[in-house]
């Protein structure tokens, strides 16, 4: 009985002592989804970031913690994320302060990447015109070094839902020759990345999509800062 007792007092430290480690381990680096106001939900896609967070940890080994993180426009924390995403469908309204605070985020080397999730085009260029009214968005070419990364793109973005029927567009604004901001179109790149029950895609499609997440994480975490 004793020698019972001393197995399981040794198997319960080794236990807490896993436990311990595992709790203290250390990520490289934490990813935020874009809070924002004028009613447009920026909540969407639900399952989407811990999914793409998941893909890049395995097929990248980026060390990424497990879950998003959400971050207003105007916080002073935007400034912890080498990565933020953003999605939704309606309206974005930006305040004359949130303005600022993004256009310093992305001077100061942050990523910002939006999907529309349809509907969200005239708000998000009408808003971003206002981050940087020096800068317009420009499409991408395939040669382009965010389809280039882990996972190779020469047609440019995957296509994910119909929309209006369009092709797939990758647009960019480019300050000092720098990537700060891609925005992805009429491609629902962020539904790809959900949950598979959630809108039942082929796999292959899911696959796409997630390598060109794990693209723009490796983009946004290496060349672009």
């Amino acid at each position: 009985m004793k020698k019972l007792l001393v197995i399981a007092s040794l198997f319960i430290a080794h236990c807490s002592l896993f436990s311990s480690v595992a709790a203290a381990q250390p990520y490289a680096y934490r990813i935020a989804k874009l809070k924002y106001n004028g009613g447009g939900d920026w909540y969407a896609n639900k399952t989407a970031l811990p999914n793409l967070i998941k893909f890049a940890n395995q097929q990248l080994r980026m060390n990424i913690f497990p879950e998003e993180d959400i971050v207003e426009v105007g916080s002073p924390d935007l400034f912890s994320y080498p990565f933020v995403h953003m999605t939704g469908h309606g309206n974005v309204s930006f305040s004359d302060a949130e303005v600022q605070n993004m256009r310093r985020y992305l001077m100061s080397g942050g990523f910002f990447h939006v999907d529309d999730n349809y509907g969200l085009d005239k708000f998000i260029r009408r808003e971003m015109k206002r981050v940087f009214p020096e800068l317009s968005f420009v499409e991408l070419p395939f040669s382009h070094p965010i389809y280039n990364q882990k996972f190779k793109f020469p047609n440019g973005l995957p296509k994910v839902h119909e929309h209006d029927g369009k092709a797939a567009q990758g647009f960019g604004l480019i300050y000092q020759g720098r990537l700060v901001c891609f925005y992805s179109y009429e491609c629902d790149l962020g539904n790809g990345w959900e949950d598979q029950a959630v809108y039942n895609d082929p796999e292959s499609v899911r696959q796409s999509a997630l390598r060109m997440g794990a693209n723009l994480l490796q983009y946004a975490t290496t060349i672009a800062n």
